[in-house]
């Protein structure tokens, strides 16, 4: 059951995807997380952004400028399909008792 400001996503951890909008136009890259409440996912190499940390001698940290991924909108992404090799929507087929994900362009089944 859905939770309030919850959103249902079609994409998964593992799936690869393409920049559709914002600074990243067209640079692909892998799911790294994605959180339902703000609609937001974090992709390998996608919107860097630099963060000044300070030491930390109990942890082991040095600190100075880091450079890690911010969370992106789902909305600027989309799936990758290879095999075309273009930006896919994903939609849903039944087989038999279980619900597959299909690239909607060519119904293949979406691996991950």
């Amino acid at each position: 059951m859905k939770k309030n400001n919850e959103t249902v996503t079609k994409l998964r951890t593992g799936d690869e995807v393409i920049v559709i909008a914002g600074k990243d136009i067209g640079k692909k890259g892998t799911v790294q997380k994605i959180s339902k409440f703000n609609n937001k996912a974090v992709i390998t190499g996608i919107n860097m952004m630099k963060k000044h940390t300070k030491p930390n001698p109990q942890l082991g940290e040095t600190g100075g400028i880091v450079e890690k991924e911010a969370a992106i909108n789902l909305s600027n992404v989309a799936i990758w399909n290879p095999k075309k090799k273009i930006a896919d929507r994903i939609s849903f087929q039944i087989d038999g008792d279980k619900k597959l994900r299909v690239y909607s362009s060519d119904k293949k089944e979406i691996k991950s």
